[in-house]
C-alpha cells in the first residue's frame, strides 16, 4: 500500500480519525466539549452551565456552546433537560497522503485532473465547458494560504475582505479564538494546494487552469500550522461563512464550502453548523477520509455533506520515463470507467455513512512549499481525498454559476444522477519507481461513480 512511500522528498502524513473519550482522560482530567442545545441559549442556561464547568465559547446561531470541563462531569452535562447532545471535541485533520517535488487561468495549462473531469483537454486555452464558476464564492475552510499565495493566485481571485483565522479547542482549553490576519501566514501548504485546485496558478509564470478560475475563494483557517485541528474551530468556520452569506455582504451570490478535512465520528456542534448552513443555502463539499477499509471521515460522511472519494488514472507515469505525463498526457474522451481507479487510501463507506461521487486525488500537482517563509516557489504531487474534494467544489461552483439557485440536495442529486458509473474491480497502475502496482476496490468505495463538469452542467436547470 504505500511503495510511494520511497520516493524522493517525500513527506507522509496518514490522516488520523480520533477524538479524546472522556472516560480515558480520568474523571478529574480538564477536557474540551462541545454542547447543541434544544432551545434557545439564555443567561440562566449558561449560568447553569457555569456549575459544571467553564463556558469558552458561545456559537448563538446554532445554540451552542464550547466548554471546559472535568471529565466526569459530562455525564451530567449531557443529561440536562436543555441540552441536545454534548461530546468531547474531536480531532480533525487535512493532511496528504504523500508529496514529491514536482490574474485568472481559464486559457491556461491543462492538466489530467482536470481534463479527467472534463473541464478541459490537453494543452492550452482548451475549456469545455462553458461556465467558470463567476460570480460564486468558495469559503476553503483548511489550514489559510501561504505568505506566497500571490505569487501562485491572482489577488483578485482571493476575498481578503472575508478571510479569517480560527484557532484552539480540544483538549484543555474549550475555547476557539480569532487570529487576524493569521490565514494568509500558513506554514503547512495544504489549504494552499487545495485552492490551487479550484482557481488554478502560476507554475514560474505559465498559467495552469482550475476548476473554476473565476469563482472567489474565501480563506477560512481552521487547521494549524501541522494540518490538525478541532471540529469546534470546524463549526465556526462553517458559521462565520453561513453568517456571510445570511448578511448579506455577499449579495445573492452562491456560497459553496470545502472541506478537505475529518475525523472518526460526527460532532454535535460542527453537524449544527452544517444543518444550519445548509438550510440557509450554503453548500458543503468534504473529503471522505484516508481511512481506506476503516471507513469514512466525518464531516464527509454525513448525509448533507456532498462527500468525495479519490480516483486516479490509468495513465499515470505513463509512458514510462515521461516525467511531464500529468500535463502533456490527454484522458481519452468519452470519459471511460476502465481507464480510472479507486485509489488504497481512500475511504470505503460503512454502514450509516453516505458516500457520494468520486474524483482524481492522486498525483495532483499544486503549490507546495515545505518553508514557508521562502521567496522560493514550489511544486507538489499530493495525493489524498483532500485533493479530491476541491474538484468537486469547483464543479459545483461551475453549476452555481449556471444555476445560481442550486441547493445543497439539488447539487447532491446532480452529481449522482450524473456521475460514472465505476464497478468493483483492480487496476495495474505505473510508478514513478519501482514495479507497477495494482489497486482493487469494492462497491463501497465508489460513491454514485465519477464526478465530470459537463455531465453535472447538461443536467443543470
Amino acid at each position: 500500500m504505500w511503495k510511494r512511500l520511497i520516493i524522493t522528498l517525500l513527506a507522509v502524513a496518514v490522516l488520523l480519525f480520533s477524538s479524546v473519550p472522556a472516560a480515558a482522560a480520568g474523571d478529574k482530567q480538564m477536557i474540551g466539549v462541545n454542547v447543541v442545545l434544544n432551545t434557545s441559549i439564555t443567561d440562566a442556561i449558561l449560568a447553569d452551565l457555569g456549575t459544571h464547568g467553564k463556558v469558552r465559547d458561545v456559537v448563538y446561531e446554532i445554540d451552542a456552546v464550547t466548554m471546559q470541563i472535568r471529565a466526569g462531569n459530562l455525564t451530567a452535562i449531557q443529561s440536562l433537560p436543555y441540552v441536545a447532545a454534548a461530546n468531547p471535541d474531536a480531532e480533525r485533520n487535512g493532511s496528504p497522503v504523500d508529496t514529491v517535488a514536482a490574474t485568472n487561468f481559464t486559457n491556461g495549462l491543462s492538466t489530467w485532473d482536470l481534463d479527467a473531469i472534463n473541464v478541459t483537454d490537453v494543452g492550452f486555452n482548451n475549456r469545455q465547458v462553458a461556465y467558470d464558476g463567476t460570480g460564486v464564492y468558495v469559503a476553503v475552510l483548511d489550514t489559510g494560504l501561504l505568505d506566497s499565495w500571490r505569487q501562485y493566485f491572482p489577488q483578485e481571485r482571493i476575498a481578503v475582505e472575508f478571510a479569517k483565522s480560527f484557532s484552539g479547542g480540544g483538549g484543555e482549553v474549550g475555547n476557539v479564538s480569532e487570529q487576524p490576519n493569521k490565514w494568509e501566514h500558513d506554514q503547512n501548504s495544504h489549504g494552499t494546494h487545495v485552492t490551487s485546485t479550484i482557481l488554478g496558478y502560476s507554475l514560474r509564470g505559465t498559467p495552469v487552469n482550475g476548476v473554476a478560475p473565476l469563482a472567489t475563494v474565501i480563506p477560512v483557517k481552521v487547521l494549524n500550522q501541522n494540518g490538525s485541528g478541532w471540529s469546534s474551530a470546524v463549526a465556526r468556520g462553517i458559521v462565520y461563512v453561513t453568517d456571510l452569506k445570511v448578511s448579506g455582504v455577499l449579495g445573492t451570490n452562491s456560497v459553496v464550502i470545502n472541506m478537505s478535512l475529518g475525523g472518526s465520528s460526527m460532532d454535535a456542534m460542527e453537524k449544527a453548523a452544517i444543518d444550519n448552513a445548509v438550510a440557509n443555502g450554503v453548500i458543503i463539499v468534504a473529503s471522505a477520509g484516508n481511512a481506506g477499509s476503516a471507513g469514512m471521515g466525518y464531516p464527509g460522511a454525513y448525509e448533507p455533506v456532498i462527500s468525495v472519494a479519490a480516483s486516479g488514472w490509468t495513465g499515470e507515469w505513463s509512458p514510462a520515463g515521461n516525467r511531464s505525463w500529468w500535463w502533456n498526457r490527454n484522458v481519452t474522451e468519452p470519459t471511460n470507467p476502465a481507464d480510472f481507479y479507486i485509489t488504497d487510501f481512500s475511504s470505503r463507506q460503512l454502514s450509516g455513512q453516505d458516500l457520494d461521487v468520486a474524483a482524481p486525488g492522486s498525483w495532483v500537482v499544486g503549490p507546495y512549499q515545505l518553508n514557508s517563509g521562502t521567496n522560493k516557489l514550489s511544486y507538489y504531487y499530493l495525493g489524498g481525498t483532500s485533493m479530491a474534494s476541491p474538484h468537486v467544489a469547483g464543479i459545483v461552483a461551475l453549476m452555481a454559476d449556471k444555476y445560481p439557485g442550486l441547493t445543497a440536495a439539488q447539487a447532491e442529486s446532480i452529481l449522482e444522477s450524473s456521475a460514472i458509473a465505476l464497478p468493483a474491480g483492480c487496476r495495474t497502475i505505473n510508478q514513478p519507481s519501482g514495479p507497477a502496482e495494482t489497486f482493487c476496490w469494492g462497491a463501497d468505495a465508489t460513491g454514485a461513480g465519477l464526478a465530470t463538469a459537463n455531465a453535472a452542467l447538461a443536467a443543470t436547470p
